[in-house]
Protein backbone atom coordinates (compact mmCIF):
# COMPACT_ATOMS: atom_id res chain seq x y z
CA UNK A 1 0.00 0.00 0.00
CA UNK A 2 3.05 2.28 1.07
CA UNK A 3 4.71 1.30 -2.58
CA UNK A 4 1.79 3.10 -4.71
CA UNK A 5 1.54 5.75 -2.51
CA UNK A 6 3.50 8.56 -4.08
CA UNK A 7 3.03 11.59 -1.06
CA UNK A 8 5.57 13.09 0.76
CA UNK A 9 4.46 11.86 3.70
CA UNK A 10 4.70 8.14 1.83
CA UNK A 11 8.11 9.35 1.16
CA UNK A 12 9.26 10.28 4.57
CA UNK A 13 7.99 7.25 6.06
CA UNK A 14 9.88 5.21 3.24
CA UNK A 15 12.75 7.11 4.16
CA UNK A 16 12.32 6.19 8.12
CA UNK A 17 11.63 2.65 7.31
CA UNK A 18 15.04 2.76 5.36
CA UNK A 19 17.47 4.13 7.73
CA UNK A 20 15.46 1.91 10.65
CA UNK A 21 16.98 -1.46 8.42
CA UNK A 22 20.36 0.22 8.01
CA UNK A 23 20.22 0.95 12.10
CA UNK A 24 19.07 -2.36 13.13
CA UNK A 25 21.91 -3.90 10.64
CA UNK A 26 24.58 -1.84 12.23
CA UNK A 27 23.55 -3.08 15.85
CA UNK A 28 23.29 -6.80 14.73
CA UNK A 29 26.71 -6.16 13.28
CA UNK A 30 27.78 -4.61 16.94
CA UNK A 31 26.23 -7.76 18.82
CA UNK A 32 28.43 -10.08 17.19
CA UNK A 33 31.54 -8.07 17.42
CA UNK A 34 30.87 -7.57 21.20
CA UNK A 35 29.60 -11.43 21.44
CA UNK A 36 33.23 -12.42 19.72
CA UNK A 37 35.66 -10.39 21.64
CA UNK A 38 33.72 -11.14 24.95
CA UNK A 39 35.66 -14.67 25.33
CA UNK A 40 38.87 -12.63 25.84
CA UNK A 41 38.03 -10.84 29.33
CA UNK A 42 37.55 -14.58 30.57
CA UNK A 43 33.67 -13.49 32.13
CA UNK A 44 31.17 -16.08 33.22
CA UNK A 45 28.78 -13.57 33.59
CA UNK A 46 26.71 -14.94 30.36
CA UNK A 47 26.60 -18.61 32.54
CA UNK A 48 23.72 -16.58 35.13
CA UNK A 49 20.26 -16.23 34.01
CA UNK A 50 18.96 -12.89 32.37
CA UNK A 51 23.28 -11.82 31.11
CA UNK A 52 23.44 -12.20 27.78
CA UNK A 53 27.19 -10.72 25.81
CA UNK A 54 25.99 -7.41 25.13
CA UNK A 55 24.56 -6.61 29.02
CA UNK A 56 27.86 -8.44 30.04
CA UNK A 57 29.72 -6.05 28.30
CA UNK A 58 28.00 -2.97 29.53
CA UNK A 59 28.84 -4.95 33.19
CA UNK A 60 32.48 -5.02 32.66
CA UNK A 61 32.90 -1.74 30.71
CA UNK A 62 30.93 -0.10 33.69
CA UNK A 63 32.77 -2.32 36.91
CA UNK A 64 36.28 -2.32 34.93
CA UNK A 65 38.63 -4.08 37.96
CA UNK A 66 36.59 -5.32 40.75
CA UNK A 67 38.80 -5.66 43.58
CA UNK A 68 38.61 -1.34 43.68
CA UNK A 69 35.12 -2.52 45.76
CA UNK A 70 35.64 -3.18 48.71
CA UNK A 71 32.74 -5.62 49.49
CA UNK A 72 29.40 -6.73 48.33
CA UNK A 73 27.52 -3.53 49.98
CA UNK A 74 29.90 -1.16 48.25
CA UNK A 75 29.10 -2.74 44.64
CA UNK A 76 25.36 -2.67 45.50
CA UNK A 77 25.73 1.22 46.79
CA UNK A 78 27.67 2.02 43.42
CA UNK A 79 25.21 0.33 41.55
CA UNK A 80 22.09 2.03 43.03
CA UNK A 81 20.80 -1.00 44.87
CA UNK A 82 21.79 -0.66 48.45
CA UNK A 83 18.69 0.06 50.11
CA UNK A 84 18.07 3.85 51.91
CA UNK A 85 16.50 4.02 54.86
CA UNK A 86 13.25 6.17 54.72
CA UNK A 87 12.09 5.43 58.40
CA UNK A 88 9.98 7.72 60.38
CA UNK A 89 8.89 7.07 64.20
CA UNK A 90 7.80 3.74 64.80
CA UNK A 91 7.60 2.91 61.46
CA UNK A 92 11.10 1.14 59.27
CA UNK A 93 10.91 0.86 55.91
CA UNK A 94 13.27 1.26 53.15
CA UNK A 95 13.08 3.00 49.83
CA UNK A 96 14.79 2.87 46.14
CA UNK A 97 18.22 4.23 46.01
CA UNK A 98 17.85 6.33 43.38
CA UNK A 99 22.05 7.01 43.21
CA UNK A 100 24.79 5.02 42.03
CA UNK A 101 25.81 4.37 38.37
CA UNK A 102 22.94 4.19 36.76
CA UNK A 103 23.88 2.14 33.69
CA UNK A 104 25.13 -0.87 35.99
CA UNK A 105 21.65 -0.46 37.51
CA UNK A 106 20.15 -0.45 34.42
CA UNK A 107 21.81 -3.99 33.66
CA UNK A 108 20.35 -5.18 36.82
CA UNK A 109 17.10 -4.11 36.21
CA UNK A 110 16.93 -6.10 32.63
CA UNK A 111 18.66 -9.11 34.31
CA UNK A 112 15.57 -8.90 36.92
CA UNK A 113 12.90 -8.20 34.31
CA UNK A 114 14.51 -12.03 32.47
CA UNK A 115 14.89 -13.55 35.67
CA UNK A 116 10.82 -12.54 36.35
CA UNK A 117 10.00 -15.64 33.77
CA UNK A 118 11.58 -18.30 35.78
CA UNK A 119 9.65 -20.42 38.36
CA UNK A 120 12.82 -19.98 41.35
CA UNK A 121 11.69 -15.84 40.79
CA UNK A 122 7.78 -16.34 40.25
CA UNK A 123 8.08 -18.07 43.58
CA UNK A 124 9.91 -15.56 45.50
CA UNK A 125 7.99 -12.55 44.54
CA UNK A 126 5.09 -14.88 45.45
CA UNK A 127 6.82 -15.31 48.82
CA UNK A 128 7.37 -11.63 49.41
CA UNK A 129 4.25 -10.49 48.64
CA UNK A 130 2.20 -12.87 50.70
CA UNK A 131 4.59 -11.33 53.56
CA UNK A 132 2.93 -7.60 52.38
CA UNK A 133 5.61 -6.25 50.58
CA UNK A 134 4.77 -4.61 47.61
CA UNK A 135 5.78 -4.92 43.89
CA UNK A 136 8.22 -2.28 44.20
CA UNK A 137 9.77 -3.24 47.13
CA UNK A 138 10.33 -6.73 45.89
CA UNK A 139 12.10 -5.81 43.24
CA UNK A 140 14.28 -3.63 45.17
CA UNK A 141 15.46 -6.78 46.85
CA UNK A 142 15.75 -8.79 44.19
CA UNK A 143 17.89 -6.07 42.47
CA UNK A 144 19.81 -5.93 45.50
CA UNK A 145 20.08 -10.09 45.85
CA UNK A 146 21.01 -9.88 41.82
CA UNK A 147 23.62 -7.53 42.38
CA UNK A 148 25.30 -9.72 45.27
CA UNK A 149 25.30 -12.29 42.63
CA UNK A 150 27.26 -10.17 39.78
CA UNK A 151 29.78 -9.44 42.21
CA UNK A 152 31.03 -12.55 43.44
CA UNK A 153 30.99 -13.52 39.91
CA UNK A 154 33.04 -10.53 38.97
CA UNK A 155 35.39 -11.04 41.78
CA UNK A 156 35.61 -14.86 41.11
CA UNK A 157 36.46 -14.16 37.61
CA UNK A 158 39.39 -11.18 38.23
CA UNK A 159 40.87 -13.87 40.47
CA UNK A 160 40.81 -16.65 38.18
CA UNK A 161 41.66 -14.52 35.04
CA UNK A 162 44.31 -13.04 36.98
CA UNK A 163 46.05 -15.79 37.85
CA UNK A 164 45.65 -17.56 34.78
CA UNK A 165 47.27 -14.29 32.86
Amino acid sequence: MLRKDRSVRAGLIRDRVGDIRRLEAKIARVEEMIEAKLPASGTTLTELVGIGPVLAAKILGEVGDPSRLRSKAAFAMWSGTAPLEASSGMTKRHRLNRGGNRQLNYALCVMALARLRTAETQAYMARQKAEGKSSREVMRNLKRHLANIVYRRLVADFKRFGQAA
